[in-house]
């Protein structure tokens, strides 16, 4: 039963990333034609950079003053936390499958 838990946060995950695949080039397309002084912060090849990725999820998005813009952030954020969250909690329950 714990294993079959850990095959379905691992489902959740994918979920995740496919709405991440949407969402983050999306808003960085946006940030690219619109706010080319925020995206010059990041070098080229910002989809999975980590200092991105931190901008993204500590939510540095929000000084932006531009509500299509945080309209494509805010999804892809959620995104990335529902990844982080469902692939921990499956370390966890396969690390406990695994427990003697």
């Amino acid at each position: 039963m714990i294993l079959f838990l850990a095959l379905c946060f691992f489902g959740v995950a994918i979920g995740g990333v496919t709405a991440f695949v949407i969402f983050w080039p999306l808003s960085l397309v946006h940030l690219r034609d619109r706010h080319p002084q925020v995206r010059a912060r990041f070098a080229d090849g910002a989809f999975l950079q980590p200092a991105a990725l931190r901008w993204l999820l500590a939510g540095g998005y929000y000084e932006v003053p531009d509500r299509q813009f945080t309209g494509l952030a805010t999804p892809a954020r959620i995104s990335l936390i529902v990844i982080l969250g469902a692939l921990t909690a499956c370390a966890v329950l396969w690390l406990w499958s695994i427990a003697p």
